[in-house]
């Protein structure tokens, strides 16, 4: 166990979880509690009833989302079972609510199966105003995700997917600028064809950066390749526009963009080597598909990680609050590829030009500041 694991197991001893309900008025009278609750608290209802709108008005929905997870994919644990992804759940919930004052609760089902997780998220849905899927293992968390937008009238959003793949992009329009580079004109090389992989590449391409290649163990996805599944399928048809087979070294020689959403170990210095001045985001965690100096001694021109103890950390907390602050604020019913697109630019915009360099192409993950300019980017699509 590492120093920060140590510290962090007696954190969670000592304070027995890191969140807690708070309220928002007080009961010290007989009248206090006759207005909270019975029987004042009946009109409140009664006008909810004939009027589910004001559900968002006359309740905390308005501002609060569930975060939920199955336990399937929890960091680099894999599935350790929805009791294990709890100290998880509550530390995004921590983090809604320091960087964007969004109340969250975190809700931890057993079950894989996908019917099940449907109806049963489906079911609480009405208590909250937007719901933020987390650690769910893919192929599952496409399907999960793609039903439940369908029959909620709130925000779905599966972060690993998408607060990833803005975040990604954001850093790589800076990495472009600084470059030099032209969008349109890039090679971008994908490691790691999951859900964070397969949405980094469905932005990327519609924010036009450029030909994407995703690579999973078997090597670059490409049109009817045997063996894959669904959601590979479908990227293959939008990507890989040369049709290029291979091993991942095989495919990268010419690119002029690594994405490593994968397991450490995967890049070398030589592979960089090949590519032209290459941006490098290796963001395995905790160890990244490269490590940053061998990367820079490869001939990377920037050079990007999960990682907080080095420059340019891609961290999902640049996203998340904002995008739902902003759709909570706008009574969103749901979060399109339009905010994506405007959330990412916001975040890369939030670095003047003038201040952009190698070691700084994306906000801090401390910067606060963020989640207003991605909330107020997310409304202005509404």
């Amino acid at each position: 166990m590492d120093e920060i694991s140590a510290r962090s197991l007696a954190l969670h001893e000592r304070l027995h979880g890191k969140i807690e309900v708070v309220s928002r008025a007080g009961v010290q009278t007989s009248d206090d509690l006759s207005v909270l609750y019975t029987p004042g608290v009946a009109q409140p209802c009664r006008e909810i009833e004939a009027d589910y709108q004001k559900s968002w008005e006359l309740t905390r929905r308005g501002n609060l989302v569930a975060v939920i997870t199955d336990g399937t994919a929890v960091l680099g644990l894999g599935d350790i079972g929805p009791a294990a992804g709890m100290p998880v759940m509550e530390g995004k919930c921590v983090l809604f609510k320091e960087f964007g004052g969004v109340d969250a609760i975190p809700l931890c089902i057993d079950t894989h199966d996908v019917d099940e997780a449907v109806r049963t998220i489906y079911l609480i849905s009405k208590s909250f105003g937007g719901i933020n899927l987390e650690d769910i293992a893919a192929p599952r968390c496409f399907e999960i995700e793609q039903r439940l937008r369908e029959l909620c009238d709130i925000p779905v959003f599966h972060d690993d997917q998408h607060g990833t793949a803005v975040v990604t992009a954001a850093g790589l329009l800076n990495a472009v600028r600084l470059t030099g580079k032209r969008m349109g004109q890039l090679k971008i090389v994908i490691c790691g064809a999951g859900a964070a992989g397969l949405a980094i590449g469905e932005l990327l391409i519609r924010m036009g950066f450029g030909n994407v290649i995703a690579c999973d163990r078997q090597g670059a996805i490409y049109r009817g390749r045997p063996g894959l599944n669904d959601a590979k399928q479908g990227f293959s048809l939008i990507s890989n526009v040369d049709d290029e087979r291979g091993t991942m070294a095989d495919v990268l020689a010419g690119a002029d963009v690594f994405v490593g959403v994968s397991r450490p170990g995967l890049l070398t210095g030589e592979m960089v080597a090949t590519m032209r001045e290459g941006i490098v985001f290796a963001m395995a965690n905790p160890i990244p598909e490269i490590m940053p100096e061998e990367a820079l001694a490869g001939g990377a021109r920037v050079v990007a990680t999960g990682r907080s103890d080095y420059p340019n950390q891609v961290n999902n907390v640049l996203v998340f609050p904002g995008i739902f602050k902003g759709a909570l604020a706008s009574r969103a019913p749901q979060i399109t590829g339009e905010m994506e697109v405007k959330a990412a630019y916001a975040i890369a915009n939030h670095i003047p030009p003038e201040q952009l360099r190698a070691d700084y192409i994306i906000p801090s993950a401390l910067d606060r500041t963020v989640a207003d300019v991605v909330a107020r980017a997310v409304a202005s699509c509404v």
